[in-house]
């Protein structure tokens, strides 16, 4: 049995070229681009991104949407909040009206006793 044999550099050198060759080969295989191989699949990577442009805008629109629905409800609720704040002065304003108009009831009635 033979040991192992070291390449030279001729070896490694028709190596490289071999390589090389098949590399270039394989490019010069490839279809060109004016191939309608080529042609049908670029048309469908163009459908799809168009596709996908579409459905990127409809899911923008509904999300602008969703925002203004959100803001609306929002300034109602908020509207409804200070209205009830509002409503809620009013009420205490009255309240102590009231209770001011009862005390001062209230002390006539005494000063009204002592005369």
């Amino acid at each position: 049995m033979s040991g192992f044999r070291e390449p030279g550099f001729a070896d490694r050198q028709k190596a490289a070229q071999d390589a090389r060759k098949n590399l270039l080969n394989k490019f010069k295989s490839q279809p060109g681009p004016d191939d309608p191989a080529v042609a049908a699949r670029r048309a469908e990577r163009e459908i799809a991104a168009a596709k996908r442009a579409e459905a990127k805008a409809a899911r923008e629109a509904e999300k602008a949407e969703q925002r203004r629905r959100e803001e609306e409800a929002a300034a109602l609720e908020a509207a409804r909040i200070a209205r009830e704040a509002e409503e809620a002065a009013a009420k205490a304003a009255e309240a102590e009206a009231e209770q001011k108009a009862r005390r001062d009831a209230r002390y006539a009635a005494r000063k009204a006793k002592r005369k």
